[in-house]
C-alpha cells in the first residue's frame, strides 16, 4: 500500500513539473518575439531647395542577397519600405529622371527599428 501511495505522489509531482513554465526554472522560453521584429526605413525625396519630387525612384538593395525593392515617391516626395530584417545591411538611394542621390546605408548594427533617410537630388532646369 505504501508503494502504491509513493508512485501516485511521484507521478503527481513529476506531472507537476511538466506543466510548470520554463520559465520558473530560469530557462528561455522560445524566442519567437525576436524572429517578429523587423525594422523600416522612410524618408523624403526633394530638390536642393527643398521641394518634393514625386516620382522619384528609391531603390533600397539587401547587400546580402543583392535583392532590389523599388518605391515610387508619393505628391509630397514620401517613400517607406517596411518588413525590413534588422539583421540584414541595406544600401538606398534615390533617382528622378537622370540624377541619383549618395547611396545611404542601413546598418544591421543600427539598433533603431525605424530609420529616416532624406534624399536631394540636384534637378537640372
Amino acid at each position: 500500500m505504501k508503494t502504491h501511495r509513493f508512485w501516485l505522489v511521484a507521478l503527481a509531482l513529476a506531472t507537476l513539473l511538466v506543466t510548470i513554465s520554463p520559465t520558473a526554472f530560469g530557462q528561455k522560453k522560445d524566442s519567437k518575439k525576436k524572429d517578429s521584429v523587423t525594422r523600416s526605413v522612410k524618408g523624403l525625396v526633394t530638390t536642393e531647395a527643398e521641394d518634393p519630387l514625386p516620382g522619384a525612384v528609391v531603390q533600397l538593395k539587401n547587400t546580402r542577397t543583392l535583392q532590389v525593392k523599388s518605391f515610387i515617391a508619393d505628391s509630397q516626395g514620401s517613400y517607406y519600405f517596411h518588413g525590413l530584417d534588422p539583421a540584414t545591411d541595406y544600401e538606398l538611394k534615390a533617382r528622378y529622371e537622370e540624377e541619383t542621390s549618395k547611396a545611404r546605408k542601413v546598418s544591421s548594427f543600427d539598433g533603431r527599428d525605424e530609420v529616416i533617410f532624406n534624399f536631394q537630388i540636384k534637378v537640372k532646369k
